[in-house]
């Protein structure tokens, strides 16, 4: 399909049943490369997080040929960067590379998707690491929120655990854990990659053929997970905690990335609380009332039902009040339609806010991989900007009503709670 890029974008299934999406952009000689194997933190076992995200952490720490140190240098050496992370839907590797070089990056690509070592020693210094990252975290009051949040939020369904995993849960990761994860679900069948840049789509079937055409097929298990029921109580948690300001977390199960009601979500977020200095909560309950440092509201999507959640900081004194005054803006758009100028200026920013994310060969690469993932259609490039102006200020109304509610929510309050006075 013809695309708003400058190009075109090529997509093609190999016969081992990766998703190819290629978009040449001959103007740098650079590449960028995402590969996306479709499984994250929500496959994790129950008494097991952090598995997904371990394994993907180990990818680059040497394989069953070169150590950590050796893909290290050889990347050093040609100035091309490699990186893995999981999330909750999706693990990621990235790899940037210049054109000359693009042989010996998919070499190595190739070597840690499909034959990483997964030495016990490596195993043992990437749990201490993330260990530390958790342990670290107990003494940040908004990391405290989002954990007990979450759990709130999510009932039993794999998205309350942090992507990182727990402290009780990374110690009973074993190797053969991170093996069978990695050989369940690291398949060409399971797998998107995005290559955009100095390449043409006959180098990229090549390519990907001469360095990836030994990887084997699996068969990917179907998920089990059930997507998670919204709230039909309010649920309030107060952690003590002896600090001066406290951190606040208000919010709601969200909708899915696949949901229609996700522009018109966007919008509504934007105008309430995510539109940074232009949004209602930040006019009203900071600078009018001074009550907070700061207030936000996001609307994350997932596979499933994500959150729609508000955070503040405030001091302790004053935590009750703002929790009340997000109350009252929740109520207020829920009663009536926002105004015209509010509506057209979140469509404004939201429009004209896209191009920055599609000003690299890096940042094109993981859209291609987040459009094919959610299944937006390639023509997504062309069609936001309509989907985004095609909201009507019913639309932010209707969405108002149906997922927000100023009588059930999920709320964590840590800060002192002598203090706080929340009830």
């Amino acid at each position: 399909p013809q695309t708003g890029l400058g190009g075109r974008v090529e997509r093609v299934v190999t016969k081992h049943g990766m998703t190819l999406l290629i978009l040449p952009r001959p103007s740098l000689p650079v590449v960028s490369i995402q590969t996306w194997i479709k499984a994250g933190a929500i496959d994790d076992p129950a008494e097991k997080a952090g598995l997904a995200n371990a394994t993907a952490a180990l990818l680059d720490e040497g394989t069953k040929t070169r150590t950590s140190v050796a893909i290290a240098d050889m990347l050093d050496s040609v100035g091309a960067s490699l990186s893995a992370s999981a999330s909750y839907d999706a693990t990621k590797v990235s790899l940037k590379v210049l054109k000359k070089d693009l042989p010996l990056g998919l070499d190595l690509l190739s070597d840690v998707l499909m034959r990483p070592a997964f030495d016990p020693k490596e195993i043992e210094k990437v749990r201490k690491r993330i260990m530390g990252g958790i342990l670290a975290e107990k003494d940040e009051p908004m990391a405290i929120a989002t954990k007990a949040f979450r759990k709130q939020i999510f009932g039993k369904h794999p998205y309350r655990n942090p992507v990182d995993g727990e402290e009780e849960s990374l110690p009973r990761i074993t190797q053969a854990d991170i093996v069978a994860f990695h050989g369940t679900h690291y398949r060409p069948n399971n797998t998107i990659m995005a290559m955009v840049g100095d390449i043409t789509k006959e180098e990229a079937l090549l390519l990907t053929e001469k360095f990836l055409g030994s990887w084997e097929t699996g068969v990917i298990p179907s998920s089990k997970v059930q997507p998670a029921l919204p709230l039909t109580s309010k649920q309030v948690e107060k952690i003590d905690k002896d600090l001066t300001q406290s951190s606040v977390l208000l919010g709601y199960l969200g909708i899915p990335r696949s949901h229609p009601d996700y522009y018109a979500a966007g919008v509504m977020d934007y105008i309430l609380g995510g539109g940074g200095f232009s949004s209602r909560m930040m006019t009203k309950i900071r600078d009018e009332e001074g009550l907070v440092y700061a207030i936000s509201s996001h609307f994350s999507v997932g596979r499933h039902p994500e959150s729609f959640a508000v955070s503040l900081q405030t001091k302790n004194q004053s935590a009750k009040q703002a929790i009340e005054g997000v109350l009252q803006e929740i109520s207020k758009i829920r009663e009536s339609e926002v105004t015209e100028a509010e509506l057209s200026d979140a469509q404004r920013y939201l429009t004209g806010s896209f191009p920055l994310r599609i000003d690299t060969t890096a940042k094109l690469a993981f859209l291609l991989c987040y459009i094919e993932f959610h299944q937006l259609g390639l023509d997504y490039f062309d069609r936001y900007s309509q989907y985004i102006n095609g909201v009507t200020r019913e639309d932010v109304l209707r969405v108002a009503r149906r997922y927000l509610n100023p009588e059930t929510y999920a709320l964590v309050v840590v800060g002192k709670q002598s203090e706080v006075q929340v009830p």
